[in-house]
């Protein structure tokens, strides 16, 4: 049941501004705000929050509390991307000092901490927190295992691209070729260079000079890199997000070499390849909410495996037709389970039934 004039305050630790403006272009695609966009035909109304450009934790902490405290009579809860940045609300909620409901997407497994404070620290925040999406199940029974939260929170969000932004890509028709590597977190790059330079099969990857404490200019100078991969770094050419897509769509394979992570890293450019029906080559991620190999969308290559990544690009080069199929299962799994549309949908329902219990509270009241 919808509530009517339901209004969320929405959070990212992204530039929403500059995201929401090529957006409403038809020129970004809408699942990097986590169904936010769609929640208008839930009947939820959305204040979104300014992005504040700076690196300083605390300050964006501090701001963001103090602005979601001035507004906290005009929203009925707080829908945040990640808890980066809202530590101080999360708090307020946990100690009864802030009433509005907060939901979160929580992007790795919730872990016991290694001192006895830090535990009671933790969990007094996650008290703070009204409800949980995860990216994947493994991700929720990871999480339950450590006991720090109530698991009633939890829920599985079926987070996936925006379908139409990628239709629209997909509507130029190009002739694809070779590899493409788009991913810029916490990649493997040498195990990745080595499986290709043996193979001798092209590739294109487009990444960021710097990405976290990853510096890939330094790594790549380091590596001896065949003529048959080129290495584009997407800060000296000014591409976001929408550029990279399309160039990524001219392309037969999307490849994804990670490195060993407890969360999903790698899950971006997998669902961006279900969006444009590309078969996917990648690491091995538990993490994920997608089995490339169940699911007959990909390959998957144990973490570091060099021989693992030449025997599945030299299969990919000789099954061209089959792997073609799999790029069909793969759109069809982003149709079916993994879009924007389903995200909403599951967002404003949990939205919808945190706040629910308050709105009738007031109602009994007033009566």
């Amino acid at each position: 049941m919808k509530i009517a004039g339901m209004r969320i305050y929405f959070y990212h630790t992204q530039d929403i501004q500059m995201q929401l403006s090529r957006f409403n272009k038809g020129e970004f695609p809408g699942h990097l705000l986590y169904g936010a966009t769609r929640l208008k035909e839930h009947g939820i109304d959305v204040i979104w929050h300014r992005f504040i450009p700076t690196t300083k934790r605390l300050k964006i902490m501090l701001l963001t509390a103090w602005r979601v405290l001035r507004l906290r009579h005009q929203i009925d809860a707080v829908y945040a991307t990640h808890y980066k940045g809202i530590e101080i609300l999360v708090f307020l909620r946990a100690l009864g000092f802030f009433r509005k409901p907060i939901v979160i997407w929580h992007h790795q497994p919730i872990v016991k901490s290694a001192s006895w404070w830090r535990e009671i620290l933790g969990k007094t925040f996650y008290r703070g927190i009204d409800e949980m999406f995860f990216f994947s199940q493994k991700l929720i029974d990871d999480s339950v295992k450590v006991g720090k939260a109530n698991p009633k929170k939890f829920h599985l969000g079926h987070w996936g691209a925006d379908l139409d932004f990628y239709d629209r890509l997909l509507a130029h028709r190009v002739e694809r070729a070779g590899f493409v590597s788009s991913g810029k977190e916490m990649r493997d790059m040498p195990t990745l260079i080595k499986a290709f330079n043996h193979t001798g099969a092209p590739l294109n990857i487009y990444l960021n000079h710097v990405n976290g404490d990853i510096n890939y200019r330094e790594m790549f100078a380091q590596l001896h890199i065949k003529p048959n991969i080129n290495v584009c770094f997407t800060n000296n050419m000014g591409m976001g997000v929408p550029e990279i897509a399309a160039k990524v769509n001219e392309h037969q394979y999307v490849v994804i070499c990670c490195q060993e992570t407890k969360y999903t890293v790698g899950l971006t450019t997998v669902v961006e390849a279900l969006a444009l029906g590309m078969p996917i080559l990648c690491s091995r991620n538990p993490q994920f909410p997608v089995d490339v190999d169940r699911d007959g969308c990909g390959i998957s290559i144990p973490y570091y495996n060099k021989e693992g990544w030449i025997e599945a690009i030299t299969y990919a080069q000789n099954h061209p037709e089959e792997m073609a199929e799999m790029g069909k299962r793969g759109r069809k799994l982003a149709e079916e389970m993994y879009n924007d549309k389903r995200c909403a949908e599951e967002v404003a329902q949990v939205l919808h039934s945190v706040v629910r219990p308050i709105h009738d509270k007031i109602g009994r009241a007033v009566q």
